[in-house]
């Protein structure tokens, strides 16, 4: 724990003899096979307390923490709202300035916390640990701290909306006339309200939270239209994530259905049923006092949602509006505008994927898991570096996957923070990769000395698979992904189970390469030297690759041994490692040419580095602006304001239109084409060498590094580059 807390962890009743589950464990291996009790599922609680002030107020700040999630409040308004998903054993707070918020006399502070109970990507929960701890201080006086004094409710407000996504979240049937209205407020009676329980042995470690709070405000639809008996379509623009809020005044027990989602159907309305397993339909009863207002509590990722209200309810459409949640961005991080305005197009969709899939973690989708893959990560966290121009949350989420590292598998989890156990091995193979390079954005030498073992670990897990040639054979403790969905593997001729078939494969041992060359990498950062065993161990793995997978005849490589089938895979990746001989570049190279994007959107991303990497920019810019049905044009052709989970909605049944791994173009863009990355650790040197279509004729780029602001503009086939002051440019071919 960071510090020590004179407050105590407070719990409903019900979870306080509660006796923790343990939910950490290896995906393959069994449950402990506990039952959680279903009625526990899917809770609100609401606590409050009050409290007098007087004198100076300044310098006052919130500690708060709550499982599974909470929002505060403070004299009615809104505070704020966390933490981000974290293990017990390593549980983040949160810490709000509150002078605004706070008055002289009475003043109340409000607690909702809400606990999911299932075991899913998106929550932490399904263990039995509920409740939340705070404590408020005003300059060096303790205001006010959770413990047994504090009331608390259960409110029934929210419904019992069936699991959608995978389990992901419950659909909130809000019923008005159960609200416990001003019960933020200083003046509620919470006399019939129960006393709170004092967890006396509560297990959670905490820790402030290495990244802020969300960023939560509202927006209004760019369009709202009539669609008959009273109701309304709302278009945000572009898809967004958050909830709809709205005001409606009806009879008691009169109904508003609520339908949200991220696209049309073909008759103009809202395809609340979508594609991703979610299903976004909830119905708001009304209580019949004057007005009633919406406030769900969960987030959705839609553009469109649809109003209907029962007749004789009247909406107000001045009220329509969306309460949008994201990690914090300045709109002004960033910029890049071209001659192309295909190219733009991309890369706002790319832009704006990013954005709706950083929340309190990065996530796979808004919408369907909420969860952070490891594997993804490595695209997010790259694109994310350069749109924000903030590395915190992408330090967090290398921080999230070591910690399960270290508590259930060496070998990496394939998802972090949520309760859900998963490895897939590719994914674990990348995470080496994603903290040389965030130490290469930020400089921090710190934060690589303390992972640097993790790394290590990491390679010695993944030793317990490896022959005596030094290639990994039949990894069957993991998941072996290649590419997602199977049918944009090209053809990939293994058998990938589960469990691993029998026999040895590219693909992961590719990544098992990239890996060790990272590691090796980051020794020599520490120790000035890559050690003599990992050495020996590359040089084994690389003869060993090339003699088990190169076909000397047609110079390419194949997918297995045994193996005559080549896939786009199978050779992306072998480029961009260095694993292909000089003389198999070129034919590699005309193999990719020919088979472009037959992949999916997540290894796109690595196909478009090997291509840089050989030289092929100008493959690359066409790639990113093709017309391809493999290409971002046909999100694009499809409608798309973020980029999808594949390249067509058509190419997978239960597609997410809201998946920043396709989000590629950017880092690409920038360090491929306009040709700028970090020549020293933290960007205290700028490496140049612009490669710059024919096609292209004018670009203008920003992004901000942690030395400061760099600027890039090109028009008439002069440039023009800024740096931050003191920072020299290393010009490169």
């Amino acid at each position: 724990m960071d510090r020590m807390w004179t407050a105590r962890w407070i719990t409903d009743h019900v979870f306080g003899d509660l006796l923790p589950h343990d939910i950490y464990r290896k995906e393959l291996a069994p449950d402990s096979g506990k039952a959680h009790d279903a009625e526990l599922y899917n809770r609100h609680m609401l606590a409050r307390r009050t409290f007098s002030l007087d004198g100076d107020l300044s310098h006052s700040y919130l500690d708060i923490t709550g499982d599974d999630y909470y929002k505060v409040y403070i004299n009615g308004r809104y505070v704020g709202q966390g933490p981000a998903q974290s293990n017990y054993f390593h549980y983040y707070y949160n810490r709000f300035p509150v002078t605004p918020y706070l008055r002289q006399g009475v003043n109340a502070i409000a607690v909702h916390v809400y606990y999911h109970g299932k075991i899913c990507h998106a929550y932490n929960s399904g263990d039995g640990r509920q409740g939340f701890i705070a404590e408020l201080k005003v300059g060096d006086r303790m205001a006010v701290k959770s413990d047994h004094t504090w009331k608390y409710t259960i409110t029934n407000e929210y419904g019992r909306g069936s699991a959608i996504g995978y389990d992901t979240q419950f659909l909130e049937h809000i019923d008005s006339r159960l609200a416990e209205r001003g019960w933020r407020e200083s003046d509620f009676d919470d006399s019939h309200w129960y006393s709170a329980m004092e967890r006396e042995r509560d297990d959670h470690r905490l820790f402030l939270q290495p990244t802020p709070p969300l960023s939560v405000y509202e927006t209004t639809p760019v369009r709202a239209s009539e669609i008959g008996g009273g109701g309304y379509l709302l278009d945000f623009g572009r898809e967004i994530t958050g909830q709809v809020r709205l005001r409606a005044k009806g009879g008691e027990g009169q109904v508003v259905e609520i339908r949200c989602g991220e696209e049309l159907t073909d008759n103009g309305r809202v395809r609340y049923e979508m594609r991703c397993n979610c299903t976004y339909r909830e119905y708001w009863t009304l209580s019949g006092r004057e007005y009633d207002e919406l406030e769900l509590y969960d987030y959705k990722a839609f553009r469109y949602a649809e109003l209907l209200p029962e007749t004789g309810v009247s909406l107000d459409t001045r009220s329509f509006s969306a309460v949008v949640r994201h990690y914090p961005l300045d709109d002004d991080a960033s910029l890049f505008e071209t001659s192309d305005s295909r190219l733009d197009a991309v890369w706002s969709i790319c832009r704006n994927g990013v954005v709706c899939g950083s929340q309190e973690t990065y996530v796979d989708c808004p919408s369907r898991e909420k969860g952070q893959y490891l594997g993804d990560n490595t695209v997010i966290t790259h694109a994310h570096a350069y749109i924000a121009g903030d590395l915190r949350l992408y330090r967090k989420s290398l921080h999230d996957f070591a910690l399960l590292a270290m508590r259930v598998c060496p070998g990496f989890m394939a998802v972090a923070s949520g309760s859900y156990m998963q490895e897939i091995a590719d994914f674990s193979l990348q995470w080496p990769m994603q903290l040389i390079r965030y130490y290469k954005h930020s400089g921090d030498l710190d934060f690589l000395r303390e992972m640097y073992p993790i790394a290590g670990n990491m390679l010695r897990h993944f030793e317990t698979f490896r022959r005596e040639d030094g290639l990994l054979a039949q990894v069957s403790d993991k998941w072996n992904l290649v590419d997602w969905p199977e049918p944009l593997r090209d053809g990939y001729d293994f058998d990938l189970g589960p469990p691993a078939g029998k026999g040895c494969h590219n693909v992961l041992n590719a990544f098992y390469y990239g890996a060790m060359s990272a590691v090796s990498e980051i020794e020599q950062i520490l120790h000035g030297a890559c050690s003599e065993r990992l050495a020996a161990q590359m040089l084994r793995t690389k003869s060993s690759f090339r003699k088990a997978f190169y076909d000397e005849a047609g110079k390419l490589f194949v997918d297995a041994e045994g193996s005559e089938h080549s896939s786009l895979h199978a050779n992306a990746l072998p480029l961009l490692f260095g694993l292909a001989p000089k003389v198999a570049v070129p034919s590699v190279v005309a193999f990719i040419r020919k088979k472009r994007l037959s992949c999916g959107v997540y290894m796109a991303y690595f196909v478009l580095k090997a291509l840089a990497e050989a030289g092929e920019t100008d493959l690359v810019y066409e790639l990113i602006t093709s017309d391809d049905l493999h290409s971002w044009g046909t999100m694009l052709k499809e409608g798309a304001t973020t980029c999808f989970e594949v390249w067509s909605k058509d190419l997978k049944p239960n597609a997410s239109l809201c998946h920043p791994w396709a989000s590629a173009p950017i880092p690409v863009l920038i360090e491929q084409i306009v040709g700028l990355k970090p020549a020293a650790p933290g960007w205290k040197r700028v490496a140049f060498a612009p490669r710059i279509p024919a096609a292209l004729h004018e670009v203008k780029l920003a992004f901000r590094v942690p030395t400061g602001r760099i600027t890039f503009e090109y028009a008439g086939g002069r440039m023009k580059l800024e740096v931050p002051e003191g920072v020299p440019v290393v010009r490169r071919r």
